[in-house]
């Protein structure tokens, strides 16, 4: 499979955001925020940079309106970092992949105890 120029474009994308979010923006509503991934469209236009974020509903209420409201400072950056003809528009979204995957495995973890305790039970009823 050939490597898309979307893709670099979307790894470039998510390098200077990251680094953006680790130098600190001035809006107080960005909180504890890792950015996991950037899916850019074929035609360049379109960005979607997906986030999660260490806290409560509240905390990904004011995060996502803290990062909506810096997509223009953001575009500014982005623009002059990566050269481009035009930068794509940003859409945040959260990434629910990090809370269905803890959920997958607490599930594991509960099948797992569950079998340990009929394994206990059938080896007392052996003895």
């Amino acid at each position: 499979m050939e490597f898309k120029r979307s893709h670099r474009v979307g790894e470039s994308i998510h390098k200077e955001i990251s680094s953006l979010l680790i130098k600190g923006l001035k809006d107080p509503r960005v909180g504890f925020v890792t950015i996991t991934a950037v899916e850019v469209t074929s035609d360049l236009r379109y960005a979607r940079v997906y986030f999660s974020v260490m806290g409560d509903e509240s905390a990904l209420k004011k995060t996502l309106e803290g990062l909506k409201s810096s997509i223009p400072f953001l575009r500014r950056h982005l623009g002059r970092q990566l050269r481009m003809r035009y930068v794509p528009e940003l859409q945040f979204r959260y990434d629910e992949s990090l809370e269905y995957g803890n959920r997958i495995e607490s599930l594991i973890k509960e099948i797992k105890q569950n079998d340990d305790a009929d394994d206990s039970i059938d080896t007392e009823q052996d003895s």
